[in-house]
């Protein structure tokens, strides 16, 4: 009998867990990169007592995460019964009250912010501002998710935020280079583009695709390729920025990088495509492997002096400082 109960409860309560989307917190692993670029900016902070911190950073900014999917499933829903995927979606499939997710997300919310008070003010302001963002994204009036481009670029903005959360939780006194910053977002925005891409290619009929997400009464083949091209081309642009001020040594990656797009790019092209879940892209082991390959690549190079490609290129670092202080 008790087995039945137990059994019953995880019944009710699974679709909750569903909202949440805790197989989606890798992603949140973007926001290391911060950290990892406050480690190149102040070499004290590595040593383990980080490690702790971090830990919680990274919480806080996977409970904020989750708090905007259980947003997005709830407002999402009539629109998801449109996608031939997205439809088994527990708020879309109707297995769960509005009332309580609705609870959920605020719940979700505050316990992110909170903790990331514990951290920081200055990383709690950015979860709050991944928070916000969230509501930007899907709540009308705003509700930049069914705005031509802007859809692409209110999403890809998380990416930005994420860095911060990752630098704050390390750095609190200073700002980190806005080039970089630029560049992360545009990076978002192209991968964000890719999806969008996928999923319309997926969902074949124009009048289906405008159903499910407004956007795509705008939105071509053509034009979202258009404009994935142009988030490269400005994330390259941002990037040839930071490298030639802060690192030049990275110049050596950017094959690796412009491989590692192409290899996105072509695997957002394919039908059914992967990108359309990106929790799913574990299962393509080649982009895995170029992927940890060029991450361990880019850590090497952050941390390795190599004079002679000054004298090369020659270039100077920057005289000024690089970072902005906050606060007084």
């Amino acid at each position: 009998m008790q087995s039945t109960l137990a059994a019953e409860r995880v019944h009710r309560v699974r679709p909750y867990l569903q909202l949440a989307r805790v197989d989606h917190w890798f992603k949140n692993a973007f926001m290391l990169f911060g950290s990892l670029l406050a480690l190149f900016f102040e070499p004290s902070f590595f040593r383990l007592g980080v490690f702790p911190m971090l830990a919680v950073a990274f919480l806080a900014t996977c409970l904020v995460a989750s708090s905007n999917y259980v947003l997005n499933e709830v407002l999402d829903a009539p629109f998801d019964r449109e996608h031939p995927v997205k439809k088994h979606r527990p708020a879309a499939a109707e297995k769960v009250r509005r009332s309580i997710a609705l609870a959920e997300w605020l719940a979700l919310g505050a316990a992110g912010i909170g903790l990331g008070c514990l951290v920081h003010p200055y990383f709690a302001a950015s979860a709050l501002a991944l928070w916000t963002m969230g509501i930007v994204y899907n709540v009308r009036p705003l509700r930049t998710k069914e705005l031509p481009y802007l859809d692409v670029l209110s999403e890809s903005v998380n990416n930005a935020i994420r860095l911060l959360l990752g630098w704050f939780a390390l750095i609190q006194s200073e700002f980190p280079p806005v080039s970089l910053i630029v560049a992360y977002w545009m990076a978002g925005a192209f991968f964000m583009a890719i999806k969008r891409f996928a999923e319309y290619r997926q969902l074949g009929d124009r009048k289906i695709a405008r159903r499910y997400r407004r956007s795509f009464a705008y939105y071509t083949e053509d034009r979202l390729l258009v404009s994935l091209f142009f988030y490269a081309m400005m994330g390259a642009l941002f990037t040839g920025v930071f490298i030639v001020r802060y690192r030049l040594e990275l110049i050596l990656i950017l094959p690796l990088v412009a491989g590692f797009f192409a290899y996105y790019l072509r695997l957002g092209l394919q039908e059914d495509s992967p990108v359309q879940s990106p929790e799913k892209l574990h299962r393509e082991t080649g982009f895995v492997a170029f992927s940890v390959a060029s991450g361990i690549v880019f850590v090497l190079l952050m941390f390795t002096h190599i004079p002679f490609l000054y004298e090369l290129f020659n270039v100077e670092l920057a005289k000024t400082p690089p970072l902005w202080t906050l606060g007084p």
